[in-house]
């Protein structure tokens, strides 16, 4: 079966190891401050957990504290949010954000989603029809 995980990048790990880094300093000044390391931490948690799975019967959603399961008969259409990142509209109108996933991958989605949604770079199948050249001069 064919399946695809939309995530964050784990090169994103990188810019919480920096954050951990920055608060360092300020986290060992007086007691009690280390609890300053949550930060890290909980972004950490965000970049790992937040995830879109796609697959021919559904679509997974996990984000930082739960998640939900949308079968594609309960998906309306899928509506690009802002700045490119894109929301499924369920048929009683409501939306489900879905992480990590943006408008360049509609391609993709399309593909695993058995043409559910509907692929805006594919070109429209036109009927190409040739007329006789004449070889009059």
């Amino acid at each position: 079966m064919k399946r695809i995980v939309f995530r964050i990048p784990a090169t994103a790990l990188l810019a919480v190891g920096m954050v951990a880094i920055c608060i360092t300093p300020v986290a060992w000044l007086a007691p009690g401050t280390q609890a300053l390391y949550v930060v890290p931490l909980g972004l950490a948690w965000w970049v790992l957990r937040n995830r879109t799975t796609v697959d021919p019967e559904k679509l997974l959603v996990r984000t930082t504290f739960g998640s939900t399961v949308l079968p594609w008969t309960d998906v309306k259409s899928i509506r690009v949010a802002q700045k490119g990142w894109l929301a499924a509209v369920r048929t009683d109108d409501s939306e489900v954000k879905l992480p990590a996933v943006r408008f360049i991958h509609l391609p993709a989605l399309s593909l695993v989603s058995g043409g559910r949604v509907p692929d805006p770079t594919a070109e429209p199948d036109a009927e190409v029809t040739e007329e006789p050249v004449s070889s009059e001069e």
